[in-house]
């Protein structure tokens, strides 16, 4: 995988509350032309979730999200987790994360956390919560001094956001829940969430 940034315009961001819809989901995103999926740990279904995918429909790359501890990130990578993302970056985490081998991003909000990113050698993070932590307008101020550093803004955003952000030369991709929001899934309304995805791949 060249770089998680370049694998769909949109990353959806969901949460499983019943491991049995974790396969149909997976095969409504990539019949929409979404190939990626990142599975918060939100819910005590998620890991099994993730196994799922990843052993039952292995061409959709399956990510982890909401990682913030070192156990968190070794039950992740067992599961069969893709990709690693967090809210946010402690040593002890962004260690975990590194030893794994598995490309991750650690979440940002600041410029001195972007740096502190830098310092590391990442330069692919998640900027995280986006539209509370200053939206589009932030980014635009922040890809001067920083023009090496590559995001993928979560939090807050939209299908009509989106492209906002998608225009901005440091954003790479967004994360959104829009694409597979938790009320379909539970529904099972996949028709609904493979009509998002192709709205979204064509972003």
């Amino acid at each position: 995988m060249s770089s998680v940034l370049d694998l769909s315009p949109v990353i959806p961001v969901v949460v499983i509350r019943d491991a049995d819809d974790a396969v149909p989901l997976a095969r409504a995103l990539l019949a929409g032309g979404v190939p990626v999926i990142e599975v918060t740990l939100r819910s005590k279904a998620a890991l099994a979730a993730i196994e799922l995918i990843a052993t039952e429909v292995p061409e959709l790359v399956v990510g982890v999200g909401t990682l913030t501890t070192p156990d968190q990130v070794e039950a992740a990578t067992k599961a069969g987790a893709k990709f690693l993302i967090s809210p946010g970056g402690t040593p002890r985490l962004l260690d975990a994360m590194a030893e794994t081998g598995l490309p991750y991003l650690p979440g940002v909000a600041t410029v001195s956390e972007m740096m502190a990113m830098l310092d590391r050698g990442i330069t692919e993070m998640k900027f995280f919560p986006a539209s509370a932590a200053g939206g589009p307008e932030y980014l635009r101020a922040v890809a001067g001094p920083l023009p090496q550093v590559r995001l993928c803004p979560t939090g807050g955003i939209t299908e009509a956001s989106a492209p906002d952000y998608l225009a901005l030369s440091n954003v790479g991709c967004v994360g959104g829940s829009w694409i597979a929001p938790t009320n379909a899934i539970v529904d099972g309304d996949w028709a609904a969430i493979e009509a998002a995805a192709k709205a979204a791949a064509a972003l």
